[in-house]
């Protein structure tokens, strides 16, 4: 995520084409760079311990005859 934003060139275009041109560019990133942005995003938006700490329980639900 060190990529710094291109300031040359200015885009003007309506909403439904940024969306476009967003679901055409994930479709085409690599799953690494998929799993970098959703780790960054997690890290922004829970802190660093969402993604370094240790994971949660999982508990198990039973149902009894």
């Amino acid at each position: 995520m060190e990529k710094r934003m291109d300031r040359t060139k200015i885009v003007i275009a309506t909403q439904e084409q940024f969306d476009k041109m967003d679901d055409f560019y994930w479709a085409n990133a690599s799953v690494e760079e998929k799993i970098e942005t959703v780790t960054f995003l997690r890290e922004c938006f829970y802190g660093e311990e969402a993604t370094t700490g240790r994971l949660q329980r999982f508990y198990k639900i039973l149902k009894f005859k």
